[in-house]
């Protein structure tokens, strides 16, 4: 069931987007050539302690992963674009980096995630898949208003990957937030105009387009969780938690 949050419970949640922001916003200043992904996770558990937050990863055992995760953050590196479980690996110059985090702090949930180059600005292509997960979710956020439909969201999402010369995968997208980290509705990568779910003041979803170089298929690790392009290409994923408003779209984990 897809629950709508009153306006006094979407200010209730303003604090754990404020944190994630904040998490990701020092994550991605502190991280340089040499860190190892075990320290980012190290660094946010304690973000997380100091805050007296609650970690949304660390128990989380769903049926398409191999749980609990045990971390408190997802790391993907390069040809990982999903559920990266943080391992004994120093990131080198150039490797294109996803972190996801999820926590829940006085009982309110917020999720995002972020794609950068680590050391500075990579290739072309590095950046033209920053770009267009960025694009997609901007895109998707301006559409995310009352009076559209779901579909309306996940169509926006569809023709900016297209448009920019990618394959959109379904197979994992948004979802809805609250008191857990995954509610409904699932908000899928791509979609059909004018269809789905209308598009009601309370509503919190989390949009999270995702996109691999030259394939829409992945692979697993045997981790059971880190998600790879298939054909081992570069990958980039952006994520915002957003409350649609009679005001308009309130992005709780602006950074």
């Amino acid at each position: 069931m897809t629950e709508l949050r009153t306006p006094a419970e979407i200010e209730q949640m303003r604090p754990a987007g404020r944190f994630v922001a904040d998490v990701l916003r020092t994550l991605e200043d502190e991280v340089a050539p040499g860190t190892n992904l075990l320290d980012i996770d190290a660094r946010a558990r304690q973000m997380i302690r100091d805050a007296g937050a609650t970690s949304c990863y660390v128990d989380y055992a769903p049926a398409f992963g191999r749980g609990p995760f045990g971390r408190v953050i997802c790391t993907s590196v390069n040809d990982a674009v999903l559920h990266g479980l943080p391992h004994d690996y120093p990131l080198a110059a150039g490797d294109l980096l996803t972190l996801d985090f999820a926590v829940s702090v006085q009982g309110w949930v917020a999720d995002s995630a972020v794609t950068f180059v680590v050391g500075g600005d990579g290739t072309e292509e590095d950046q033209h898949l920053i770009a267009t997960t960025t694009r997609a979710l901007d895109a998707a956020i301006e559409v995310a208003v009352v009076g559209n439909r779901l579909g309306d969201v996940s169509a926006t999402i569809g023709a900016v990957v297209r448009e920019a010369g990618f394959e959109a995968n379904t197979d994992f997208g948004g979802h809805g937030v609250g008191r857990t980290m995954h509610e409904e509705p699932h908000v899928p990568n791509d979609g059909s105009p004018h269809r789905g779910l209308p598009l009601r003041p309370g509503l919190v979803i989390a949009i999270e387009p995702w996109v691999m170089a030259g394939t829409a298929r992945l692979v697993v690790d045997p981790d059971g969780w880190t998600l790879r392009s298939a054909n081992g290409r570069r990958t980039a994923h952006s994520e915002h938690t957003v409350a649609v408003t009679a005001d308009g779209p309130l992005v709780l984990t602006a950074r």
